[in-house]
């Protein structure tokens, strides 16, 4: 492979001919051989945004020529338009604050924009990384005005994958409205519930989490870009900050951005990501719950719950013929899983912070759009090849239902609680039902027991009475 030699402030080293990237990404290279992950699509745009609208304000406050501006703009453009990519190269485990990714950043950009021009790459006299690309900032504000940009990016297609399931669940609900069926507590026989009132109860969850997503949502909007190295705003010109966020409203298609309340606040603080970060956690608990619930609910068949039906995917054994198993719903216990790992890791990085700068940016970054990337494909999937295809099993809930012990809670209000105890445990040990056991005993008439027992009537707010004179 030929090489080209350039030169860093540490003194020389070759790089690839062919490679866009510079000295200080080699080294970035050289120095974290770690994981071979590498920076979101988001991330490389969002950072592309910025140095395209940085180019774009220092050309108009006069510090960056236009023939220098317009190709380091021309050269964020190509980026954006998909070339390139295999050009960024750090790894996602760098040095502190992302320093190493916003120089790859800066010489791709610069030997890109030197080619523009008829140059050739590691040409710096014509467009440096540092002097010009990177002018008028600091990795200490483009990081984390990156990170949020890339969050507010992806977010779109998350929100509208959370909003679709729960329209689904909450179809389900209407769908399965008349499927009556034994409510468990503790597992326990307790009781009657409506699956439908089930699945409405998972769609208002869902829903609930994504109100908070977009609660978080909010507080990104507010950058910190134009602080600079400290929050001070050293090195910048007048006005930059409000200049750079209009010029990146602008190219988002009017995307609402403010400048924030403190620009040191907000280099020391990745308080926003740890609000978002634990949005999605939420949404994990939430939604690992409910797949619980539908992997017991469908277990069996002959031996479980069996009162939903999943769509078979795959044959679920390499050694039981014909054995289905609930593979989606596990892949999403997986998804939410490594989530609030994710989160956990957020977390200690969020508070890691000290003095103006938060060193742990990278490893937050990488996790928080790795947690929205994989929540967004798993929730499609769970939606689109489980939960439109699942079933009820009426007969089997219905059946339940009859046997469950629960039932003797209607008695409460007629016979009192021990009595109504009295007739369970007899239920229970004689296997008989609860019905069975009251008609046996004369307790209520026929009548009575299809009024008191309605399986309906149980389902909603009201309380059971004997419909008979005070004699009896």
């Amino acid at each position: 492979m030929e090489k080209r030699i350039e030169k860093d402030t540490l003194g020389s080293m070759e790089v690839p001919s062919a490679a866009y990237y510079g000295v200080q990404t080699a080294r970035a290279i050289q120095n974290f051989p770690i994981s071979g992950l590498r920076a979101h699509p988001k991330f490389i745009e969002a950072y592309m945004l910025l140095k395209k609208a940085a180019a774009m304000v220092n050309m108009k406050t006069g510090l960056l020529s236009e023939r220098q501006g317009n190709a380091i703009m021309e050269a964020a453009d190509d980026v954006l338009s998909g070339n390139l990519r295999d050009q960024f190269v750090v790894d996602v485990f760098q040095m502190g604050a992302g320093t190493a990714f916003n120089m790859n950043c800066n010489e791709v950009l610069a030997n890109r924009a030197i080619e523009l021009l008829g140059g050739r790459m590691g040409a710096y006299e014509v467009i440096h990384p540092n002097d010009h690309v990177n002018m008028s900032q600091s990795t200490n504000d483009t990081y984390p005005t990156a990170m949020r940009l890339s969050a507010l990016l992806l977010l779109p297609e998350l929100e509208k994958e959370i909003e679709a399931l729960s329209i689904s669940l909450a179809e389900k609900g209407k769908q399965f409205d008349t499927v009556l069926k034994s409510a468990r507590t503790h597992l326990q026989d307790a009781v009657p519930i409506r699956l439908g009132d089930e699945f409405v109860a998972y769609s208002v969850a869902i829903k609930r989490c994504l109100i908070s997503i977009r609660a978080a949502k909010e507080s990104l909007r507010e950058l910190g870009i134009g602080g600079s190295a400290a929050g001070t705003g050293l090195n910048t010109p007048t006005g930059y900050s409000k200049l750079i966020i209009a010029g990146l409203s602008e190219m988002l298609d009017g995307m609402e951005l403010r400048e924030a309340e403190d620009l040191r606040e907000a280099m020391q603080s990745q308080r926003l990501m740890a609000e978002l970060s634990s949005s999605f956690r939420n949404l994990a608990l939430e939604l690992g719950r409910i797949c619980n619930d539908l992997r017991l609910l469908s277990s069996g068949p002959m031996t479980g719950f069996d009162e939903i039906r999943l769509p078979p995917l795959a044959p679920g054994s390499s050694i039981m013929p014909g054995k289905i198993n609930p593979s989606m719903l596990e892949m999403v216990n997986m998804v939410c899983y490594q989530i609030i790992g994710a989160d956990t890791t957020i977390s200690y990085a969020v508070q890691a912070g000290q003095l103006e700068l938060n060193v742990m940016m990278p490893v937050i970054a990488y996790n928080i759009l790795f947690s929205m990337e994989i929540m967004t494909r798993a929730l499609h999937e769970l939606r689109t090849r489980c939960i439109e295809g699942l079933a009820a099993n009426r007969e089997r809930c219905r059946y339940l239902l009859e046997k469950s012990l629960g039932l003797a809670t209607a008695l409460n209000t007629i016979i009192g609680y021990s009595k109504a105890a009295e007739v369970a445990a007899e239920a229970s040990k004689s296997g008989r039902t609860i019905i069975e056991i009251i008609r046996e005993k004369r307790i209520l008439s026929d009548d009575e027991i299809r009024r008191v027992f309605d399986p309906v009537t149980l389902t909603r707010p009201g309380i059971p009475r004997k419909d008979i004179s005070q004699e009896r």
